[in-house]
């Protein structure tokens, strides 16, 4: 059973979410006592790639408050544990498709911290318009059939 600690529910408003990857994240010992009092947004956040290892950038996992001297910095460069073979996959589809890296979720798995990052590609306005009148009108129609009821 999984924690869900952090959500991007914009990333899919945002873009189009195509493939799904599960890493683990590279933490210090008050971040994550951190992330288990749900202290983490990954709102701004982006994984970038660089000299074959992965990284996540402006996650902010807030500072734990009983940490004293040996507190984390909020913002630092995080880095993804991936396998090889999933880096150069992904290394290689930003490269050609101009796709980017985005962070989905962050959760806890068997006590341990997990983040999903999606490769995803932009959408355009007019795509965002069409998807928020295709809710709108499912929206509707479910509370129309409420009423028939």
């Amino acid at each position: 059973m999984d924690k869900v600690i952090a959500d991007n529910r914009k990333a899919s408003f945002d873009y189009f979410l195509m493939e799904r990857y599960e890493a683990g994240i590279e933490l210090k010992g008050t971040e994550i006592k951190s992330l288990r009092k749900n202290s983490c947004s990954i709102k701004d956040a982006y994984v970038t790639i660089k000299d074959g290892e992965a990284y996540i950038l402006n996650m902010n996992i807030a500072v734990y408050d009983k940490g004293n001297l040996f507190n984390h910095e909020p913002l630092r460069e995080r880095k993804l544990l991936l396998h090889k073979k999933e880096i150069t996959k992904l290394q290689a589809k930003i490269k050609e498709e101009g796709l980017t890296l985005i962070p989905t979720k962050v959760y806890l798995s068997k006590g341990r911290a997990k983040l999903e990052v999606a490769v995803a590609k932009g959408k355009k306005l007019y795509d965002k318009r069409d998807d928020m009148k295709k809710k709108s009108i499912n929206k509707e129609i479910r509370k129309a059939s409420k009423e028939i009821y």
